[in-house]
């Protein structure tokens, strides 16, 4: 069954937050158009604090591959993305510490507090094969087995267990849970999902 990734990146917000991004060519289905943003750059920690005296910065990780902190020699931060050449990167129970080059002060690290640490997207880690990264539901049409079009996905809300695609259309705004017997199918290249709607759900 497929699965979404909150990403290697803060997926619920990564249209919108992660930089700029390039949008796909329309498909069109009678009134229906769908339009994937693309981002070009993955939130993968935000800036928390200093760390110590060397200008180490403690982060909030959020990927789902921590471990790709090992595989990077420069990080992107801020909505500008400005690079920084990363020299050190180890574990602090939950939190992970960076250590940038030319960062080696507390008050250097202290300038950084807040800002996103972003990888390009060519940089993101493969999943396996039916996971996406949310950015890859964002915008599909979604549709009922018998064909019968909702919307499409603006949203992918991670609020419990399982994911919340939040379909807008002309019903409205319909949520949607990432169980498998609703979400039947996700295409990404032919840009739908197909669902089996619970009873009452639109009602």
């Amino acid at each position: 069954m497929a699965g979404i990734r909150p990403a290697q990146t803060r997926s619920p917000h990564v249209p919108d937050s992660a930089g700029p991004s390039h949008t796909l060519p329309q498909d069109r289905d009678g009134d229906a158009a769908v339009r994937r943003r693309v981002p070009e750059y993955l939130t993968i920690a935000t800036a928390l604090a200093p760390w110590g005296t060397h200008g180490e910065l403690k982060v909030r990780i959020e990927t789902d591959f921590p471990e790709r902190f090992d595989l990077l020699t420069r990080i992107y931060l801020g909505p500008e993305h400005e690079p920084h050449d990363l020299e050190g990167f180890r574990l602090l129970r939950d939190h992970g510490l960076l250590k940038l080059r030319g960062c080696d002060s507390p008050e250097s690290a202290g300038k950084l507090r807040g800002m996103e640490v972003q990888i390009p997207l060519a940089e993101a880690m493969p999943l396996p094969s039916g996971q996406y990264y949310t950015y890859q539901i964002e915008g599909l049409q979604v549709r009922t087995e018998n064909d019968e079009l909702l919307g499409t996905v603006a949203e992918v809300l991670f609020t419990g267990a399982n994911p919340i695609l939040l379909v807008r259309g002309t019903r409205g705004e319909v949520l949607i849970p990432k169980l498998p017997h609703v979400v039947l199918d996700i295409d990404p290249v032919a840009g739908r999902i197909t669902v089996r709607l619970p009873a009452g759900l639109l009602d």
